[in-house]
């Protein structure tokens, strides 16, 4: 190894040493969805940058999406998917199918993978142990004709109505990893479909975690001008949605990591998933790869 190399690694390393030390013994909640799910050199370093985090003493809480997984199956099976709102329109028949994909074959798949790269990882849906309590989602239609407002069925998919902490505690304190599927379960015991940035926002809130990562495909929030925005206030990304500089697919994102920031949770972070081992870069230097928001 010539000795640019060697500096470098050690410039690396001396600067991950105050942050690993700042954050032993924390709780990080990431909701892991995009490409980073779907791209195998993305799905390893991400295995790896959980397994290094839990070796150092921090606490990651992984919560996951799977939506294209889910519409590829639908779609082998022959099942239109239909979307209200940019959210799926889930019937008793395709909430079968979100429970197979996201409970089990996605859930599993990252369990998996997290555990061949030497990590202890437990995959868990938001039914074990009532884990998540959901209620189910009632929208109304948003069409700018005026009529009367009418609740859209959306079917099987749910909102949280309370996080029960104890079973991720517990797998913190045995050095497991918790992998969560986002499903709910409601008073009659149906099981609901839920957003997984939701899910992993009132986790993140209700554990008082020290952060909530959201992996997205894009780099994070970006001014008018396509520059990358970081240390975000509240005062400021309301300024930001106001002028419409946020807009689109990133502002329920962003309105997730608000409520988590104003809800106990001290940083929330919108990091680009599609860089391989984002989760250290963001946690562990002083540059990072995306969007920091602080209370």
């Amino acid at each position: 190894m010539n000795k640019p190399s060697a500096d470098n690694i050690a410039r690396v390393l001396t600067e991950a040493l105050p942050y690993i030390q700042r954050f032993t013994g924390k709780t990080i909640v990431i909701k892991y969805g995009g490409n980073a799910m779907t791209d195998e050199l993305l799905k390893s370093s991400f295995a790896r940058d959980v397994v290094l985090l839990k070796q150092v003493g921090i606490n990651p809480v992984i919560v996951h999406g799977g939506g294209p997984q889910i519409g590829q199956l639908l779609e082998q099976l022959g099942k239109e998917s239909k979307f209200v709102q940019g959210m799926r329109v889930t019937d008793s028949e395709t909430m079968d199918v979100v429970q197979m994909v996201l409970g089990g074959l996605v859930n599993k798949q990252i369990v998996t993978m997290i555990n061949q790269h030497g990590g202890r990882a437990i995959g868990l849906t938001g039914k074990d142990g009532g884990m998540i309590r959901a209620r189910k989602l009632e929208i109304k239609n948003d069409s700018p004709e005026p009529q009367p407002s009418e609740i859209i069925d959306l079917g099987h998919v749910g909102e949280v109505s309370s996080i029960d902490p104890d079973i991720i505690n517990m797998l913190d304190q045995g050095d497991f990893i918790p992998v969560i599927a986002p499903i709910g379960v409601g008073e009659d015991g149906a099981a609901y479909n839920i957003n997984a940035d939701l899910v992993a926002g009132k986790i993140a809130s209700v554990l008082q975690a020290e952060k909530l990562m959201l992996l997205t495909d894009t780099p994070g929030v970006l001014d008018q001008s396509g520059t990358l925005l970081t240390g975000l206030s509240a005062g400021k990304i309301k300024e930001l949605i106001s002028d419409g500089t946020i807009h689109g697919g990133m502002l329920p994102k962003i309105n997730c990591a608000l409520d988590a920031v104003q809800s106990g949770v001290k940083t929330a972070h919108i990091i680009d998933g599609r860089v391989q081992h984002a989760v250290l870069l963001e946690l562990l230097t002083d540059k990072g790869v995306g969007t920091l928001l602080k209370g």
